[in-house]
């Protein structure tokens, strides 16, 4: 796990705001390994913090505690999500969509929201909310 701030406050509202911000996370990523990126928010859309998880090459850990414990740290009103599929394939699997769905219950109880989960697969791009599954 490595942890990165963000310098300026950088404003992540809406999806398109969201997806330019993480695509450049994934220039330097390993060929074969997916990466998690979880960017903490304010109730503004200011990016509070910023913080890369490492996986494997066809998953990375969704860890709902870490990211749960930080965003009571921050007081974090959100979080933003994003990970790379390096098979090229932007489809989430039946894991991302069950971790996300369990990283959105426990945040409910603390009003921590998941604003969006956005996996990146070569020049693809998709969103949980837009596809409905937030």
């Amino acid at each position: 796990m490595k942890v990165q701030r963000s310098e300026l406050p950088a404003i992540l509202a809406g999806h398109r705001a969201a997806e330019r911000f993480f695509a450049p996370c994934f220039n330097d990523a390993p060929a074969n390994d997916e990466l998690l990126w979880v960017a903490h928010v304010d109730s503004g859309a200011r990016c509070l913090h910023l913080e890369r998880y490492e996986g494997a090459r066809d998953s990375v850990a969704l860890p709902v505690r870490s990211i749960v414990a930080d965003a009571a740290r921050l007081g974090s009103a959100g979080v933003l999500l994003a990970h790379n599929h390096p098979s090229g394939d932007a489809t989430p699997s039946e894991m991302d969509c069950r971790a996300t769905r369990a990283l959105a219950c426990a945040g409910e109880a603390m009003d921590l929201t998941v604003v969006d989960h956005l996996i990146f697969a070569g020049s693809e791009c998709r969103s949980f909310r837009r596809m409905g599954l937030l």
